[in-house]
């Protein structure tokens, strides 16, 4: 089950490892993407601190972690072909994440919550 940051980050829990991507609003809303800049492995963050960067046509944009946590891999296939995550955001994660607080993934939104949000926008 995925969750939602209201900065429009996805978060995928298995254990304490969490899997981060942007989701399908975010993507739309900055339209062809045309760079990823990905983290370090190694790199640790706290809940909403700056964990990569994102541009496209219309915007640049940071992404942030979802979970505090370190950066345990990245998808090295997204330097070479950004526009993976405008084909299917939900499945194209952008890093993974060992979680240092796994119950910081309860606060995020559920999908229902996450629909309801993004149509105050």
């Amino acid at each position: 089950m995925k969750r939602y940051t209201n900065e429009h980050e996805w978060a995928q829990l298995d254990g304490d490892i969490a899997t981060i991507g942007l989701s399908e609003y975010a993507i739309k809303e900055l339209g062809d993407i045309t760079f990823v800049e990905l983290p370090e492995v190694g790199v640790s963050g706290n809940k909403n601190g700056g964990m990569a960067f994102i541009e496209s046509v219309k915007a640049a944009s940071d992404i942030y972690f979802p979970l505090s946590g370190e950066i345990i891999e990245i998808n090295s296939e997204l330097e070479d072909k950004p526009e993976l995550l405008n084909e299917d955001a939900l499945s194209t994660w952008i890093s993974k994440i060992k979680c240092s607080d796994v119950s910081e993934f309860e606060d995020l939104m559920d999908e229902k919550a996450y629909l309801a949000f993004i149509e105050t926008l």
